[in-house]
Formats: C-alpha cells, structure tokens, sequence
C-alpha cells in the first residue's frame, strides 16, 4: 500500500483496529483515546467529531489541535522501520501512534506510555 493511500484512508475506519488490539490484550478503549489524545491535543469532543467525519489521517494530523512535543522521546520498531528514522513527517506521526498502541498492547503502564517519567 502506498504512503498516499494509508494518508487518504479514513481514521475511524483504523481506530477499532487500535481498540481490538488494546483489548484483546486486556487494556481498555479508554486508554487507546487516552494515547490518541496526548499525542494530539484533541479533546475527546473533537476527537469523537473526527472520527463522525470520517477524517482521513492526512487530514486528522493536520486538524491536531496540539502535537504533543515529548512524541519525539518514542523510540523503537513498528513494522520493521525505527520511528524515529522515518523521514516524511505524516508517516512519522502515524508510526508514533502504532509504536503507542503497541507498547499499550505489551502492557506497559499508561505513565511511561505518555512520557511522564
């Protein structure tokens, strides 16, 4: 799939997938909007409007009220390419938030998740 057709793709066609994964591994889908809205700075309010509009990622990211600046301490592997390698922007912050849910999935608790420690 190319970079074009993930950034076209609509986000809240993705998200139950993020919540299934969170889930199946005993975390909660409150802790998934938990994730998506530090690394965003929605509100859930918004978050929830993004997600009735149907917004692709391009357009989710770029209607991010706030990027959280600690989102460049996530380091690691997702899909077999270093997130914090990845050159192009968008598809960076999309790696950000896979790299989130999956340390989420591994339980790892929610404080170093967020980058609070």
């Amino acid at each position: 799939m190319t970079n074009n057709k993930i950034y076209k793709m609509s986000f809240a066609k993705v998200y139950p997938h993020y919540v299934n994964k969170a889930e199946r591994k005993g975390r909660t889908k409150q802790e998934v909007d938990e994730i998506i809205l530090w690394l965003t700075g929605y509100s859930q309010e918004g978050f929830e409007k993004e997600l009735e509009s149907q917004t692709d990622f391009e357009t989710f990211f770029a209607n991010a009220p706030h990027m959280n600046p600690l989102r460049s301490l996530i380091k690691g592997v997702v899909c077999g390419v270093r997130v914090e390698n990845i050159e192009e922007p968008l598809m960076r912050e999309i790696r950000y938030l896979d790299k989130l849910i999956d340390e989420l999935a591994k339980g790892k608790p929610m404080e170093k998740i967020l980058r609070k420690e």
